[in-house]
């Protein structure tokens, strides 16, 4: 796999509410948020363009809701934003997608000519899953940190329950098998990522 010079982080909606476990139920993966501090870090050391995606939840009842304290990145994420040496970009959102946000995600992207983009964040199977559709669909070569998301247990119809590893295994799967992105570890990503251009 080759990390391009130039290839965007998207970092999707690592927000403070989400550790509100009584909303949202059981969670998988505790080492995401060090796994996306990890991306963080080394797209910012090589000089790469990250995005930060904060949802501003029109519920409510949402503890992501603009003017709760939920709605504010996590202290790990915000620490690091404006620290590095390549372009940065905040997108707010009110729907699952990064690319319908505010300022237009797509044309940032066009206008940094960025083709690229590697996407991390919560949930996996919500926000992050749904912006790496939407970009593969867009046409960009997205990979997907899969080991850099999390999300929690659900409940659908007809009294179908899976849990967040299922969940997350059904987007990897998804995802990778559709053709919409290739899915990688972080490690995976950051080895890309520092690896001298051939």
């Amino acid at each position: 796999m080759e990390i391009k010079e130039n290839a965007a982080l998207v970092v999707v909606d690592v927000q403070q509410g989400f550790e509100d476990l009584g909303f949202w139920g059981p969670r998988n993966n505790p080492d995401a948020d060090g796994n996306i501090a990890s991306l963080i870090d080394t797209w910012q050391a090589t000089g790469r363009p990250v995005v930060f995606v904060r949802h501003d939840s029109a519920g409510p009842d949402s503890p992501l809701r603009p003017g709760h304290p939920g709605n504010v990145f996590k202290e790990y994420v915000e620490q690091r934003r404006g620290k590095g040496a390549g372009p940065e970009l905040l997108v707010t959102k009110t729907v699952n997608s990064a690319f319908y946000g505010s300022p237009d995600l797509g044309e940032w992207l066009g206008a940094q000519g960025i083709s690229q983009i590697v996407v991390a964040g919560i949930q996996t199977n919500m926000c992050v899953e749904t912006t790496a559709r939407m970009g593969g669909n867009l046409g960009y070569q997205v990979v997907f940190a899969v080991d850099a998301t999390y999300t929690f247990d659900l409940e659908g119809p007809f009294g179908w329950r899976r849990s967040a590893d299922e969940l997350a295994q059904a987007s990897a799967v998804s995802l990778h098998g559709g053709g919409f992105a290739t899915v990688v570890t972080t490690g995976e990503a950051v080895d890309a990522a520092v690896r001298p251009a051939p």
